[in-house]
């Protein structure tokens, strides 16, 4: 049946829901036909291998022609333009559908593990009778849409001609265009339920335009990893009895907006030196917003496009693999910006975000929340989470603001939130959605892992998701946080009198598989640097961050510093700059970053130190209550019951006759002492060892005398 004359105005006008139904070639009672929409062509014809028939202009620029017999096989369409060059391409109609049945199945229920293969843009080269017909496959998710089109710079931005189907109640649209190259830029023209045509990215991009650009771009990789062994290793690592101290880095303002490629020797050749097991990147994803630090994400599936192409950052993920480096990468599941091209009211309704602002706006951000309960759209989250981990070998996920997630109250007052359908304050949604993304990534990539930025005292945040857990690997511990830099920026004086801010947090030690973090977020918005924040003038400033960091590294959980910690910079940290290079010129900041450095090897190389992290045997006091002098001491214990002594002074003033009880006897080696004079300090210590006495103390037989400098830490190790 031919169409209607209000079909063939719908098809022009770009409201027709199934182009394919008229355009290309249909089979007839009488033979077949070919239809193809060209506006405004003088001329149309189809050009076979040895034939050329011309069509007739039927409405609304559709053209037709009529045959008899076999169907054409393979064929272009040429159209003749006045004051412009033909067109000849493929016919994009003749094609059958690009995604499958199992695709959309999945896509409905929320389930397609490897999103990213089904929907966005899919180069494919192949050819026919006639030549090339390379090109891609586009497909979207836009159930609230009238109608798609695709428009780019292949097509002049006009998308009339490029209408694409629907693939029924699925929400999805497709179109292959043949002719689109690796490179073509591309957007989605989406009519909205009201009759409004609007523009926006490809959600599923795998590549972008640099910022301010917006443009998606059609991407194919052909990097080939080189890491295999790192990957097989990590497959049989166990992560919570494995050393782990990251180097978190913003990656624009570390050394300069430099490309992908060219930061990788220098990167690796400074964490090697540190001796950093892995680096942690704040998010790479794109973000149009470079002052957001990448927390406002806009591309989900493109590495940001302002360091390089994709395969650029396979290359450095690649060259830090095998460096024997670990790479961290920030994730944004909790909320997306408002931008009007990007993923907001993306078909003109609230798609991605919940429509009520109570559950679809977040206060603190002037963000969008994901709405979690929405399968289609967890299903997108939880496949790029995936996506990372497989496509870019990412070994690890920091999930950012996951409180904000947890709780519908998170930031808002009465009235300003709904409660779960038990009238409780949880999100449900979002704790179902955390708990399927965490079992879907340990399944299909052994080995990485998932570390929660959680805030509060929510319960089982690195519990299994069988024992009712949001199944993290590891939780950044910000109550450690919190209370270690209260108690370190008071005055030596008074910190007797706040005894319980620096031991509080081993009465909750193994709650959680713990981090300990200083991160970026405790240097910037007016809270200085590490350094800015110890009391006393330079020299005891020195001393509180040596004595500080040397605290943190042999306390129980993993390690994270940001960058420009590791030499002391004074100044906050701004994205706008890049770091205070020039401070390692001068010793004092030279002798800090010797001291990172040797405090990661030690770190590494004594299991006493991780192998029992999250353990209660790694841990004893050998004395925890000593406010009075200032001093916390205790043990670390490997599983071979192997001890390092650690004591900490924190006051103003040395210690030269400390008794510190003891596990064994024997010579105990001083393998650390942060007084030493190439670390900047005095070069006071106890001439690199002690001996025991049989003499009782801290309830054990054995003892030493110790010689503990002012604002230092020692360590000791049996020989």
């Amino acid at each position: 049946m031919s169409p209607s004359i209000e079909e063939l105005v719908s098809l022009a006008q770009g409201t027709h829901h199934n182009p394919h139904q008229v355009l290309g070639v249909h089979e007839t009672e009488k033979g077949w036909v070919l239809r193809t929409l060209r506006p405004f062509a003088q001329t149309v014809v189809m050009e076979q291998k040895r034939s050329k028939k011309s069509l007739i202009h039927v409405a609304s620029g559709v053209w037709e022609l009529e045959g008899k017999g076999k169907v054409p096989g393979d064929y272009r369409i040429r159209a003749t333009y006045e004051n412009a060059p033909d067109w000849l391409a493929a016919d994009p109609y003749c094609h059958t559908p690009t995604i499958g049945e199992l695709d959309l199945y999945l896509i409905t229920e929320g389930r397609h593990e490897m999103l990213w293969d089904a929907l966005g843009a899919h180069y494919s080269e192949q050819k026919d009778s006639i030549g090339d017909t390379s090109g891609v496959a586009f497909s979207v998710w836009a159930p609230n849409a009238n109608a798609v089109r695709v428009v780019g710079d292949f097509n002049g931005w006009d998308g009339t001609c490029y209408p694409m189907r629907s693939m029924g109640g699925s929400g999805v649209w497709e179109l292959y265009v043949p002719g689109v190259e690796p490179g073509a830029l591309y957007k989605f023209q989406i009519r909205t339920k009201s009759g409004q045509w609007i523009t926006k990215i490809d959600p599923m991009a795998r590549r972008t335009e640099t910022p301010p650009a917006t443009s998606s771009v059609v991407d194919v990789s052909s990097y080939k990893w080189r890491d295999e062994d790192w990957m097989a290793q990590r497959e049989r690592r166990n992560a919570l009895r494995s050393p782990m101290s990251t180097y978190e880095l913003h990656l624009g303002s570390w050394r300069g907006a430099k490309n992908y490629r060219e930061i990788a020797p220098e990167l690796i050749g400074h964490v090697k030196y540190l001796g950093f097991t892995h680096v942690e990147f704040m998010p790479l994803a794109e973000h149009p917003f470079g002052g957001s630090w990448g927390y406002q994400v806009t591309g989900y599936y493109a590495p940001t496009a302002r360091f390089g192409t994709p395969d650029d950052l396979r290359f450095l993920i690649d060259e830090l693999h095998n460096a024997g480096i670990g790479v961290i990468v920030d994730w944004v599941p909790a909320h997306f910006p408002k931008d009007d091209w990007a993923l907001a009211k993306y078909d003109g309704e609230a798609l991605y975000e919940d429509a009520d602002p109570r559950r679809g706006d977040h206060p603190d951000w002037g963000t969008h929340v994901f709405n979690f309960g929405r399968t289609e759209v967890r299903n997108f989250l939880v496949a790029n989470a995936s996506y990372w981990l497989e496509e870019f070998h990412v070994d690890a996920l920091r999930v950012d603001a996951v409180a904000s997630m947890l709780y519908l109250d998170y930031s808002r007052e009465d009235g300003e939130w709904l409660p779960n359908i038990h009238g409780g304050r949880e999100n449900l949604d979002a704790i179902r959605f955390l708990q399927e993304t965490n079992a879907t990534a340990y399944r299909r990539s052994p080995g990485i892992m998932m570390i929660a930025e959680e805030s509060t005292a929510f319960q089982g945040v690195s519990a299994p998701t069988d024992f009712g857990g949001l199944g993290f690997g590891f939780k950044w511990n910000m109550g450690w946080m919190h209370d270690s830099l209260e108690y370190i920026q008071r005055d030596p004086m008074y910190r007797k009198h706040h005894h319980g801010e620096i031991t509080f947090s081993m009465l909750y030690a193994y709650d959680e598989k713990f981090v300990l973090p200083i991160s970026h977020d405790e240097v910037v918005h007016g809270k200085g640097s590490l350094l800015s924040k110890m009391p006393g003038d330079r020299w005891q400033k020195l001393a509180n961050m040596r004595a500080y960091l040397s605290f943190m590294w042999a306390h129980p959980g993993k390690k994270l510093i940001f960058m420009g910690t590791e030499f002391a910079q004074p100044s906050e940290w701004s994205e706008s700059r890049e770091l205070d290079w020039w401070l390692l010129d001068h010793a004092p900041h030279q002798g800090m970053q010797k001291l990172v450095s040797d405090l990661n090897h030690l770190y590494t190389e004594n299991q006493s130190l991780w192998e029992l992290d999250h353990e209660h045997e790694g841990f004893q006091w050998i004395d925890g209550g000593n406010a009075d002098q200032n001093v916390l001491s205790f043990l670390r214990f490997d599983s071979s019951g192997n001890p390092i002594a650690v004591i900490v002074n924190f006051a103003g003033h040395p210690h030269e006759n400390f008794r510190a009880g003891l596990p064994k006897p024997g010579i105990w080696q001083e393998i650390l002492n942060t007084d030493s004079e190439i670390y900047g300090g005095s070069g006071m210590g106890n001439f690199g060892s002690v001996t025991t006495d049989e003499i009782t103390s801290n309830g054990r037989p054995y003892s030493a005398n110790i010689t503990v400098p002012a604002l230092s830490s020692v360590w000791l190790r049996l020989s």
